[in-house]
């Protein structure tokens, strides 16, 4: 199945300030963060974010939050943001049926908000270069359980070239710079 920007809806998870120190390969998945957070910006994708115990753990990371749509995180304290009280009637409102989800960590939040999409009804797409955990065997044994359970793992490019969908739009030429920007830090 390709993604198509008007069927997608994006879900950011934990990309925190004082969280994402801890990361291995912070840095790559804070690119790959930024590049989808441009193209939904550019195509319309709704976008909705989490931040896990943000007196511990801080606010969105400002490289990501300056990219973020007004009124967009949501504070939680469940490790599954589908179970935190509203957030079902937040994705929900978006009517969108496929949530392309990245952030932190790939084992924990992310794996948990996975399930808790998919068990809701969701084709839940986990964008492997825009996810990370402390331990780089968390992380690939998070993909692997999120893959194994069927939700579709792909990288931010696959995802941003779906969504765009052919070469000669607009938006196609704005996400050129950053997609060639993102190769360059890999």
């Amino acid at each position: 199945m390709l993604l198509h920007h008007a069927d997608c809806s994006m879900l950011l998870v934990d990309a925190q300030e004082r969280l994402l120190p801890a990361l291995d390969g912070q840095a790559g998945m804070t690119a790959a963060c930024g590049l989808l957070l441009r193209a939904a910006r550019e195509l319309e994708v709704p976008v909705l974010a989490t931040v896990q115990y943000p007196k511990g753990l801080g606010g969105v990371v400002p490289a990501l939050a300056g990219l973020l749509p007004p009124d967009a995180v949501a504070e939680k304290i469940c490790f599954d943001a589908m179970a935190e009280p509203g957030m079902a009637g937040r994705v929900a409102a978006l009517k969108r049926r496929r949530v392309v989800l990245c952030g932190a960590e790939a084992h924990v939040c992310v794996l948990q908000t996975a399930f808790g999409l998919q068990a809701a009804g969701y084709e839940v797409v986990v964008v492997a270069d825009a996810v990370a955990s402390r331990d780089p065997e968390d992380r690939q044994r998070g993909l692997a359980r999120m893959e194994l359970a069927g939700m579709l793992v792909a990288t931010s490019e696959m995802v941003v070239f779906e969504w765009l969908g052919r070469a000669d739009t607009p938006a196609f030429k704005a996400m050129i710079p950053f997609i060639k920007r993102l190769k360059e830090k890999s």
